[in-house]
């Protein structure tokens, strides 16, 4: 019996091949690159789909912190409206990024991007900064369900393309 209920139990990454690894890293990859497609339109709705449909959400941003759907959608849309929406010709850079996959249904993503783009009044600027997102696969679909996302300061001496 208690071989059985090892045998049956949750598996880890510690009993995931290295090919499982990579294809679930690969395919976070690919859907986090994808959805961040600024050339693409609905963005906010693009920007939302990674995250349930229901349940919790935690998510740190700005100095603030949302632990609701509604909340992170608000904030998502804040962003959109009051600096998404003003660039000009953005694109979106992903400068590093890393998954750790913890177990088939679990994985963490860190990353660093840049958004160049031209201002309103057509002058070139740069935002960026770096992402932490815990992902989980439920009924099938991979979501976050908790993130960090912390902006790049305005500091010429930090390097935003390593």
């Amino acid at each position: 019996a208690i071989a059985i209920s090892f045998a049956c139990g949750p598996r880890t990454a510690a009993d995931m091949s290295a090919a499982e690894k990579n294809a679930i890293a690969d395919s976070l990859k690919h859907l986090v690159v994808a959805t961040y497609d600024l050339s693409k339109p609905n963005p906010v709705n693009r920007l939302m789909s990674l995250y349930p449909a229901e349940g919790r959400v935690i998510s740190a941003s700005g100095g603030v912190t949302t632990t609701t759907r509604p909340q992170l959608q608000q904030a998502i849309q804040a962003f959109w409206t009051y600096v998404g929406q003003n660039m000009r010709q953005p694109r979106w850079e992903w400068t590093s990024m890393t998954v750790d996959v913890l177990a088939p249904d679990a994985a963490v993503m860190t990353s660093t991007y840049r958004i160049p783009h031209l201002t309103p009044m057509g002058m070139n600027h740069v935002i960026g900064g770096a992402w932490t997102a815990v992902f989980q696969k439920r009924a099938g679909k991979w979501v976050i369900i908790q993130e960090h996302l912390s902006d790049v300061q305005s500091n010429p001496n930090i390097q935003t393309n390593p």
